[in-house]
């Protein structure tokens, strides 16, 4: 599975949004599984770009709701 990029994350419908969201909070888990076993990860940097794409795709579905957040 490949991470996305705002504009495509933005082109996508809510309900593919909350799904990518799901598989991608499965991908993480199943990654510090792996941390937390002490095994060697295949792509270090993969944690990094897991979290930081479920925090644009959690903006956008923030932003279609109008919510601001803190603001």
């Amino acid at each position: 599975m490949a991470l996305l990029k705002m504009d495509e994350i933005r082109k996508m419908s809510d309900a593919e949004l909350r799904e990518e969201l799901r598989e991608l909070g499965i991908d993480l888990l199943r990654e510090r599984t792996k941390i937390a076993a002490g095994g060697a990860l295949e792509n270090p940097g993969r944690v990094k770009e897991i979290r930081r794409t479920i925090a644009r795709i959690k903006t956008v579905l923030r932003e279609r709701r109008g919510g601001h957040g803190s603001l």
